[in-house]
């Protein structure tokens, strides 16, 4: 990676991860992308015995959609048995297509099997624990969740996330466009609002400026 643009996506990498320590919850919940490492993630809390239940919720999204045959949620829910998490604990929504259907489509699938649902740990891509917190206010505000997501470090999710099929620019552009999200959407009513410290927004300047534009929402 371009050493400048490094630089510059670091504040705002850091700036996205919640850091919240891990407590035991009713499910432990991974959301659906491009990046194999969250199911891997899900299937370690699992063995850890964090949670009795892992749901994976995503149908195809806008990383995945032509990328991908079978629905984000299957090829999750694949890896976790692999790893060895029991089909009796595994729970699939296959519908979702973007965080806000993720968390509805999770809360609703729950319900309707009747499982306790008051807390969750919900797992993602490490610069989108912030925004998912975020949206969770807004679509299930009433539940108690634990942000976490893969134990990767910027370089780690970049290469890794190029060995799953992703260009390096592609990498870089979902997160800087994933920050971007954090205000627009927030203005849109689809999440709550989050204090951004002016260096973080003044590196999303400096990305934007680069030209990593290609996730920006309009």
């Amino acid at each position: 990676m371009d050493a400048y643009i490094r630089e510059q996506l670091l504040p705002i990498w850091d700036y996205m991860h919640m850091n919240m320590a891990l407590s035991r919850a009713d499910c432990i919940v991974g959301f659906g992308c491009y990046n194999d490492d969250i199911a891997l993630r899900c299937a370690e809390l699992y063995h850890q015995g964090w949670a009795p239940k892992l749901l994976f919720t995503g149908g195809l999204g806008r990383n995945t959609l032509g990328l991908w045959a079978e629905s984000e949620a299957a090829r999750f829910g694949r890896i976790a048995l692999v790893r060895g998490v029991p089909e009796k604990d595994l729970i699939l929504e296959d519908k979702a297509s973007n965080s806000a259907e993720n968390i509805l489509f999770t809360r609703r699938k729950l319900e309707e099997l009747g499982l306790p649902c008051g807390k969750i740990i919900a797992v993602h891509k490490p610069f989108m624990e912030r925004r998912l917190y975020a949206a969770l206010k807004v679509y299930w505000p009433d539940v108690e969740a634990v942000l976490t997501s893969p134990q990767l470090d910027l370089d780690e999710y970049v290469a890794r996330s190029v060995a799953q099929g992703l260009s390096e620019q592609t990498v870089i552009d979902v997160i800087v466009g994933d920050f971007q999200r954090m205000e627009v959407y927030a203005q849109r009513g689809y999440q709550i609002p989050q204090f951004i410290p002016p260096q973080v927004r003044r590196c999303f300047d400096a990305l934007v400026a680069a030209g990593c534009t290609s996730e920006l929402v309009t």
